[in-house]
């Protein structure tokens, strides 16, 4: 059977040979289609953002397609993913989005064009809140007709990513489709409050905490391979557990027992570090760019001020360490 295009069609065979095609076909609005699905991922999402209904989108994606005779997007278990070359063309679709808004830009009198679009960044839920969120918001000051979002989950990302154009992953990343950067590391530790410590001891070696429940993530659930408890804390199970930082977090302050936490997090708490010496995680934190939306100049600010934040506040991601300031992209 043939693969079936969103509005249930047969679509278009997969790249082949070349071919050509002809430019008198190819509707400028199509384009703007594609852009909005690789950016969600999802028919509904994408209409809701193009001010259409979704059967819109499914239309005109499909006619898109017929134009060019290629795939350009196919189902995947996330939603709708971009082929190869849906990709190529969504990131070339770009130029029209932005030549839409230098109009706008001129017709309202201003001298210098500003950043407009969307740009849409994926990070774990705590340094995503913590860190990605301040950047964003000065990006937006900078550039208010800039539209920002941000999708928190603590995750791999897929051999062929999309619904982002760049992602903030624990680990390294592999795929032929990013672009990848170290951007930082961080620390994680042992950390539990006052009255837990009060009621049920301090554990003074790392045996010790065998008598304590600990407070970490769902290890069935667990995507990245680097908080695999069992790496760094060997023989122990959560006794309280949850794919949500921020809810381990609020069961270590209310005494569940023992949180393994960045230490980025534990700042603006009254908690306390346990067994320093013998307990310090540290992992790496890679932001990864779709390798066609490098060039875009609204990514390559964002980019720039996620650095420019990591940067500033080592000292949060490390304490005690001293870390080099990054080159700007």
């Amino acid at each position: 059977m043939h693969p079936q295009s969103p509005d249930g069609i047969p679509a278009p065979q997969s790249a082949g040979s070349p071919r050509s095609v002809d430019p008198r076909k190819l509707r400028a609005d199509d384009l703007r289609h594609l852009l909005a699905v690789s950016r969600t991922g999802r028919l509904v999402t994408a209409a809701d953002a193009l001010g259409v209904d979704h059967t819109t989108v499914s239309r005109r994606i499909a006619a898109l397609e017929k134009s060019i005779g290629l795939r350009l997007i196919e189902r995947g278990p996330e939603g709708w993913t971009l082929t190869d070359v849906g990709r190529a063309v969504s990131e070339d679709a770009r130029a029209i989005e932005e030549a839409i808004h230098r109009v706008v830009d001129t017709v309202a009198g201003q001298d210098s064009p500003s950043l407009h679009g969307t740009v849409r960044v994926s990070a774990p839920d705590g340094f995503g809140t913590l860190f990605v969120t301040p950047a964003l918001v000065r990006v937006r000051h900078r550039h208010p007709q800039l539209q920002v979002e941000l999708i928190t989950a603590t995750r791999q990302l897929a051999l062929r990513p999309s619904g982002f154009d760049l992602a903030l992953v624990i680990g390294v990343p592999s795929s032929s489709h990013l672009v990848t950067e170290h951007l930082t590391d961080y620390t994680l530790g042992l950390y539990a409050c006052d009255d837990y410590l009060t009621r049920y001891g301090v554990p003074k070696t790392p045996t010790e905490l065998r008598e304590h429940p600990l407070i970490f993530y769902i290890e069935s659930m667990l995507q990245v391979g680097g908080l695999d408890i069992e790496r760094h804390l060997p023989g122990m199970t959560p006794a309280f557990s949850s794919t949500n930082v921020f809810a381990q977090l609020e069961a270590t302050e209310q005494g569940a027992g023992i949180g393994v936490l960045p230490a980025f997090l534990t700042q603006r708490t009254r908690l306390r570090r346990l067994l320093a010496d013998e307990i310090d995680i540290q992992l790496p934190i890679t932001l990864a760019v779709r390798r066609e939306a490098v060039t875009h100049p609204a990514v390559r600010v964002v980019w720039s001020a996620l650095r420019r934040e990591v940067a500033d506040r080592a000292a949060e991601l490390l304490p005690g360490m001293t870390v080099e300031k990054p080159p700007a992209p």
